[in-house]
């Protein structure tokens, strides 16, 4: 079989997510099958044997017959979340041994001052953090050299207490890395079965503390990203395939099993840092570049901002209470799904989530052993959702059981089993509400400005209510929804980043000298490594930026600049770009003053070929979709309204539906709100918006 296929995997704490698009007629489908958290290589299994039902071919043949294969994966997030990663041993600065729990200084932003806020768990235990006679000046010159025995005494210390993992940070070692270097060589020799993180290969920028924090993530993560890296890799080279599987990272690329075991850092975020790319796609026909794309999966929500087509990069941020260094997608995640549970706290008031039932044992109303009512029950007492069941009727669903697992919050607060499912929606959207402010109005973004993307199988329910709540007016509910982050997979390319320190002041030749040849260093690294992955020089793209600030101050901000040489010609280019920055960001600029460089970083692109999409015809009028009537209900009276059901499979580019109104389609169900309304465009986006106000 010719390679015609493109093969995108979103593994998410429920479902696992599968799009196929066909390169040579533009037809994308979308599977869907549980997740497999024990082996997530079943649930690929099982979503292959139903693309290969749907497509009448083998595994072995379809497999054989993809350009690309991509996997996005919540493994290394669930082991940060967990504490499940590797036993991981840290080689530091003698001295420097308490850094991971000294931090900065300070807890993290809103617990600054809670003296009952409990410490973060340290992902290497005290007895652990071996530190080493060894010192580097911050001019880069060696004051004490290093002590090699004091290395290998670390050595036999981990080897003995059965260390997976080592991490190596030392002071300095952005300016001169020979003593981590020789180090490694003593790890490499003493352990030769553990995995190696170095601090200043992986970050090689200031601030001691980021640098460390980042190396021990990532040799935390590294053996759990090894174990699924292979057995992914090694299944789908037993199907035949002709490419190596590509792996989603945090930063919004692609990148190959090896690398994602080297940084396996980039893995955290590696399923929701494809929705924004996404959400973009689905925008772009409506001429919208100002997009809050919203994931509502079975476990969790996830929510990303991009601003005139940019999506948020964050550096040097704490997640889930470790710093990490490296960029990532901006995402912001909270514990809200169809899988998440209602209960009642001790003030009797009634919660839901962050708890979840997941993919196993899953919502009551799936019959696989659940009893708590979670969301998903709720919206099937709602009358929501199609009570023959999910994903075109094979994962039935049971109204009997969903309504005795609402009840059982129901009785303790007087309300009806109706009302207490209106209120566990409502709360679970208010939940959601406040989360599209932290990443909108807290950082000075007003909502009304973009529209609200929606992606992820159980959004869809939901978007109206978000929508009205947050006061945005334009919904884009793409009929790939469930299936979004999925699909961002394969319309991405393959993405490196490559960092530097240059503390320099911008205001001598030399200086300018250094900046240029280190952007040449890194970029020459990054083409190699492009280049050995088998892209040619015109599909390999640079992207510049640089850390800077006004000399005296402390924090940096990240400018953008062009791939121009950086010398006494063009420097100049480089001041007026940071002072834009700085003025777009605070407001003010000092063209007086000296402007410095700390950091540089090169990011570097694999432009691959985008699959084609197809255009929808248009149809017969939307009435004659129409399969159904359902009870439904939209107040917290709990009364019931009789609500028009279509079915979204025989819905054409064009048709109009007024709420209040449900459209099915196989993976996923839109509720369409009293005072809102629908319409399908051709490029398979539902653009929703208000017909009138309530």
């Amino acid at each position: 079989m010719a390679t015609q296929y493109r093969l995108g995997i979103d593994a998410g704490g429920t479902f696992t997510d599968f799009v196929i698009a066909d390169k040579s007629t533009g037809v994308i489908k979308l599977f869907k099958a549980l997740s497999t958290p024990a082996d997530p290589t079943k649930a690929i299994e099982t979503g292959l044997k139903l693309i290969s039902d749907d497509l009448g071919a083998t595994p072995e043949q379809i497999v054989s017959a993809c350009d690309l294969c991509i996997n996005g994966t919540t493994v290394g997030l669930n082991a940060l979340i967990t504490h499940r990663g590797g036993k991981t041993g840290l080689i530091c600065t003698a001295g420097h041994e308490d850094s991971l729990e000294i931090r900065n200084g300070h807890k993290e932003d809103g617990f600054r001052y809670d003296p009952e806020y409990p410490a973060a768990v340290m992902l290497v235990p005290r007895y652990l953090r071996k530190g080493v006679r060894e010192r580097i000046l911050s001019t880069g010159e060696i004051r004490t050299a290093l002590h090699e025995e004091d290395v290998r005494a670390a050595c036999a210390l981990f080897k003995a207490e059965g260390v997976e993992t080592v991490a190596i940070s030392f002071v300095w070692s952005v300016l001169n890395q020979a003593h981590e270097r020789r180090a490694a060589e003593i790890v490499r020799e003493a352990l030769p079965d553990v995995i190696l993180t170095v601090g200043g290969e992986l970050y090689p920028q200031l601030r001691e503390y980021t640098r460390t924090s980042t190396a021990v993530v990532n040799a935390y993560l590294a053996p759990v990203m090894r174990k699924y890296v292979g057995s992914v890799d090694a299944y789908f080279r037993s199907l035949g395939a002709k490419q190596p599987v590509r792996y989603f990272q945090s930063n919004g690329g692609l990148a190959n099993g090896q690398a994602m075991t080297d940084r396996s850092v980039y893995a955290i975020n590696s399923g929701p840092a494809s929705a924004p790319q996404a959400g973009l796609y689905v925008a772009a026909p409506f001429k919208q570049k100002n997009v809050i794309t919203v994931d509502m999966g079975g476990t969790s929500f996830d929510i990303s901002l991009t601003k005139d087509g940019q999506t948020n990069l964050s550096k040097n941020i704490d997640f889930l209470r470790y710093r990490i260094g490296v960029p990532m997608i901006q995402v912001e995640t909270l514990g809200a799904g169809g899988g998440s549970i209602g209960w009642i706290d001790s003030m009797g008031l009634l919660q839901v989530g962050p708890q979840s039932a997941g993919s196993q044992p899953g919502p009551a109303c799936y019959g696989l052993g659940g009893v708590e009512p979670t969301t998903s029950d709720a919206n099937l007492v709602l009358g929501y959702l199609n009570p023959e069941g999910l994903l075109g009727g094979k994962l039935p669903l049971s109204v009997e059981k969903a309504r005795a697992a609402v009840e059982r919050i129901a009785r303790p607060l007087g309300l009806t089993v109706e009302q207490a499912a209106f209120g566990m929606f409502t709360i679970v959207n208010n939940n959601m509400v406040n989360g599209i402010r932290r990443v909108s109005v807290e950082r000075g973004f007003d909502p009304r400005d973009f529209a609200l993307v929606g992606a992820g199988g159980a959004t869809a329910a939901h978007i109206c209510s978000l929508a009205a709540e947050i006061g945005i007016e334009t919904i884009l509910l793409p009929k790939l929804a469930s299936g979004l982050c999925a699909f961002g997979q394969i319309i991405s390319d393959v993405k490196y980043n490559y960092m530097a320190t240059a503390p320099a002041r911008l205001d001598n030749a030399a200086a300018y000298r250094r900046i240029d040849q280190l952007f040449k260093e890194v970029e020459a690294e990054g083409v190699k490594r492009l280049r050995d992955d088998g892209f040619a020089k015109k599909d390999i793209l640079v992207k510049r930026s640089l850390e800077m600030r006004y000399v005296g101050q402390v924090h940096e901000c990240t400018v953008d600049v062009e791939t121009y040489a950086i010398n006494e010609k063009s420097i100049e280019r480089v001041k007026e770009a940071f002072h834009r920055r700085h003025e777009e960001l605070y407001t003010y600029s000092e063209r007086h003053s000296t402007v410095e460089v700390v950091n540089i970083e090169a990011t570097l692109y694999g432009l691959i070929e985008k699959p084609k999409t197809p255009t929808l015809k248009r149809g017969k009028p939307a009435e004659r979709a129409i399969k159904d009537h359902r009870k439904a209900i939209f107040s917290g009276t709990g009364k019931s309204v009789r609500t028009p059901v279509y079915d979204g499979e025989k819905l054409g580019a064009g048709a109009l539906i007024a709420g209040p109104a449900i459209i099915e389609e196989v993976t996923t169900t839109i509720v369409i709100e009293p005072g809102w309304r629908a319409k399908l465009h051709a490029s398979g986006a539902y653009l929703m918006t208000r017909a009138s106000r309530p």
